[in-house]
């Protein structure tokens, strides 16, 4: 039978002798980790990388009847033009991908999702925004029917859907068709299910929507 207390001090030795490995085996690493000037000499010898400058180009905009020309990075987009560059915050920053809406402006007389187009796209466009359509003295009739039929409630979406309703009206008057169209041969009528149709792309959280119908409808001049 073997010895209790030589089992016991066998037993002792075997783990003094793993902490003692494992204390080893740490410090290297923990001086390296300390000392301040680890590898600066390696560091220094690998050449910096420079800093790639934007490429930039120059375009020109009219925008609300004004002429711009503006340098601008390559990547920035038509939304970023008009706020950061212009100053033109009417134009709202929503979901920045093209789903919101709220970022709608009128390009070349056509509606268009702005956070999604490059501004060097469109070198010579004309362009007209929220406070191109109408100013607090003078408004658009959209704006005031917007208002007469409180077809806003937070207000984030509207500079968006004032400017979506008012294609709306000019696509229907030029007879182009939407998904609901009943007849492609056919200049399409002012519906309920067109305007609601056209209107599909700019969401408002508030739920405003049929009283934004009933101020396309009254603009439109008619019933839908």
């Amino acid at each position: 039978m073997d010895d209790p207390i030589e089992t016991n001090i066998a037993r002792r030795n075997v783990l003094k002798t793993g902490a003692l490995a494992a204390t080893a085996t740490a410090v290297p690493l923990s001086a390296m980790a300390q000392a301040p000037n680890a590898g600066t000499a390696a560091n220094a010898a690998a050449p910096a990388v420079p800093a790639s400058a934007p490429v930039t180009s120059k375009v020109k905009l009219r925008v609300n009847g004004k002429q711009h020309e503006l340098t601008v990075d390559t990547r920035t987009s038509l939304l970023d033009v008009l706020r950061e560059n212009l100053h033109l915050t009417g134009t709202k920053k929503g979901c920045d991908q093209g789903q919101c809406g709220a970022c709608t402006v009128i390009l070349d007389g056509r509606r268009i999702n702005s956070c999604l187009s490059l501004a060097i796209m469109h070198d010579g466009s004309e362009l007209t925004t929220i406070e191109g359509l109408g100013q607090p003295g003078k408004l658009h009739p959209m704006q005031a029917a917007f208002v007469k039929h409180d077809g806003y409630q937070c207000g984030y979406c509207t500079p968006g859907q004032i400017c979506s309703a008012v294609s709306v009206l000019d696509e229907i008057r030029k007879g182009v068709p939407s998904h609901v169209t009943a007849d492609l041969n056919q200049k399409p009528l002012l519906s309920i299910d067109e305007i609601r149709e056209r209107m599909s792309g700019n969401i408002c959280r508030c739920g405003a929507y049929s009283n934004i119908v009933d101020a396309i409808t009254e603009v439109a001049g008619g019933k839908a």
